[in-house]
C-alpha cells in the first residue's frame, strides 16, 4: 500500500470514529469507503440525496469497487444524526450552501489520493452538488454523473413557495421502505439547494463542463425533467462527450431512483447505465446514432464495424443498447421530449 493511501485511510478511519461519537441515527446513515490497496486508474465520490443518507450509493459503489476502482459515499453535513427531531426541534441540516461547497472540495482532496481520474456522482441535492464541482473544476473531474439532480421542482408552485415559506416541511413518503434519513426539514435547508440549481443551469450556459451523463424518469414526480434537459442542451454544446437518458414512465422508477431497498425494481439498469458511460468514450452524436441504428434493428457488431467505434465502447454499453431499457421509440435519449 501506498504511503499516501495508507494515510487517506487513516483519515477515512478518524471519520468513523467521529461519526460514532455524535450519534448517528442508524448504520445505513455511515459513511461508506470502499477502497482498494492500491491506487486505482479511477476514483468515485458519491452524494447522497437531501435529508438521505451514504446507502443510497451502495449497490453502485459496489458496482464500480468490484470493477477494481476505490469509492466514497461521505455522510453530509448535518445528516444522519440521530435526535428526537420534529417542528419544534428540526434536524441540524445546513442552510448555508458554502458549507456543502467546503465539504466536497475537501472530499476532492481526499478522492484524488486514491484514484488517477475523479468521477463525481450525487442523485438529487447530490446531483446539484455534482453539476457544481464538474462545472467549477472540470480539469479535476473525469466523468459526472447526474441522477435526477434537483434544479427545480416538478411543480413551480413548490420553487415559489421554498423560497418564501419559513415552515417545517415533512416529506409525503416520509414512511417509504428504504427512508434511514430525516423524515422532515426546514425549507430554507432546502432553498440553498434550489438557488445553487439555478446558479448551475446559467453557468452551463458559457462553461465547460466534465463529461455529464444526465439519467432522469418520466416517472419523478419529485424534480424538474425540463430543467434537466435545460441543463443538459446547454452542457452538451459546450461537451460533447455528454449522455442523457430519460427512463420510461412504464419502468415506475421514481426519484429514488438509486436502489431496490428504495423501491426501484430496476436498480441493475442504473448501474448498467452509469458503467456504460463510464467505460465508453462516445460523444452525444456518436451515442445517439447508435441508438437510432439499434432501434431499426441493426445488429450491435455491424454498428459498431460501420461506425469504427471498437475501441470506444465497453460491454456494458452492449447491455444497455440491446436491453432498450424499456424505451422503443427513442424519446429516453430524446433531450426535447
Amino acid at each position: 500500500m501506498k504511503i499516501g493511501i495508507q494515510k487517506t485511510v487513516e483519515i477515512l478511519e478518524q471519520v468513523h470514529q467521529l461519526e460514532s461519537t455524535v450519534g448517528l441515527k442508524n448504520e445505513a446513515c455511515r459513511s461508506k469507503f470502499l477502497i482498494h490497496p492500491d491506487f486505482t486508474s479511477k476514483v468515485f465520490l458519491f452524494l447522497h440525496g437531501f435529508t438521505a443518507g451514504p446507502y443510497q450509493f451502495e449497490p453502485l459503489g459496489k458496482a464500480f469497487f468490484n470493477k477494481g476502482y476505490n469509492v466514497l459515499i461521505p455522510l453530509q453535513p448535518g445528516h444522519g444524526r440521530s435526535g428526537n427531531w420534529s417542528r419544534q426541534n428540526p434536524p441540524p441540516l445546513p442552510t448555508d450552501i458554502q458549507i456543502y461547497q467546503q465539504f466536497l472540495l475537501e472530499w476532492l482532496q481526499i478522492a484524488k489520493t486514491l484514484g488517477e481520474q475523479v468521477v463525481i456522482g450525487g442523485l438529487s441535492s447530490g446531483g446539484t452538488l455534482a453539476a457544481w464541482l464538474g462545472l467549477e473544476h472540470p480539469l479535476e473531474i473525469d466523468r459526472t454523473l447526474l441522477f435526477a439532480p434537483f434544479f427545480g421542482s416538478r411543480y413551480s408552485l413548490f420553487d415559489r413557495l421554498i423560497k418564501i415559506l419559513p415552515i417545517y416541511f415533512e416529506w409525503f413518503n416520509k414512511d417509504a421502505p428504504g427512508n434511514f434519513g430525516y423524515k422532515g426539514f426546514r425549507l430554507k435547508a432546502l432553498r440553498i439547494f434550489l438557488q445553487l440549481g439555478e446558479e448551475v443551469l446559467e453557468k452551463a450556459q458559457s462553461c465547460v463542463c466534465a463529461p455529464v451523463l444526465m439519467v432522469c424518469s418520466e416517472a419523478d414526480t419529485a424534480v424538474s425533467r425540463s430543467k434537466h434537459q435545460e441543463f443538459f442542451r446547454r452542457v452538451v454544446k459546450q461537451q460533447p462527450k455528454s449522455w442523457y437518458y430519460c427512463f420510461d414512465d412504464s419502468l415506475h422508477i421514481e426519484h429514488r431512483m438509486m436502489t431496490k431497498m428504495e423501491d426501484n425494481d430496476y436498480e441493475e439498469l442504473v448501474i448498467t447505465l452509469a458503467k456504460a458511460f463510464v467505460e465508453s468514450d462516445l460523444t452525444w452524436l456518436q451515442f445517439e446514432e447508435m441508438a437510432k441504428r439499434i432501434a431499426q434493428g441493426q445488429a450491435y457488431e455491424q454498428i459498431l464495424r460501420e461506425l469504427n467505434l471498437e475501441s470506444q465502447v465497453s460491454q456494458q454499453l452492449s447491455a444497455m443498447m440491446t436491453q432498450g431499457f424499456g424505451c422503443e421509440d427513442l424519446k429516453c435519449i430524446n433531450p426535447y421530449y
